[in-house]
């Protein structure tokens, strides 16, 4: 029998996203200045980054707009997800896809507000090669997207399953 939580504990979830993704960019922050590389591995580096775009830096080079544009459409994003958190909240998968998301959306809104800009900080890389900067609040919402995408995979099998026992 799956795990059932309610709305609160997910709620939790989200706020222990938000609390995690804060204090690792607080840890980042007192450590490095902007700009600044620490190398962990020949693939890895710790660097500090302050993007006032969307992933890969989308919109990064325009003139401030994107910033309200973005808490906007997180506080969008975060409400509609609520909404389907209270609709979902005794299943398991769904709700936990959504609680990362929205612990995630957070993370980085609240950055915009305090900064401007979302702090990124986690770099891999082969050679000059790499994929963008980026947060705990980032790899949150992207597992939050896979999880929501196998969630709706699972729901189609079952009902296509269903459909052939009719």
């Amino acid at each position: 029998m799956p795990l059932k939580l309610r709305l609160g504990n997910w709620i939790g979830l989200a706020a222990i996203v938000v609390l995690v993704d804060q204090w690792t960019k607080h840890l980042v922050r007192g450590a490095l200045r902007n700009g600044e590389v620490i190398r962990v591995t020949d693939w890895f580096d710790l660097v500090l980054a302050f993007n006032p775009g969307a992933a890969f830096s989308l919109l990064a080079d325009q003139s401030g707009w994107q910033r309200w544009f973005f808490v906007a459409l997180a506080a969008v994003i975060c409400g509609w997800l609520l909404r389907l958190l209270a609709r979902h909240q005794h299943e398991f998968l769904q709700p936990l896809a959504f609680s990362l998301i929205i612990g995630g959306a957070i993370g980085n809104v609240i950055d915009r507000f305090v900064f401007g800009a979302v702090v990124d900080f986690l770099y891999f890389h082969i050679g000059r090669y790499g994929w963008p900067a980026f947060n705990v609040a980032d790899s949150a919402i992207c597992v939050g997207v896979a999880l929501m995408i196998l969630a709706q995979l699972r729901e189609h099998r079952h009902l296509q399953a269903q459909e052939k026992l009719s």
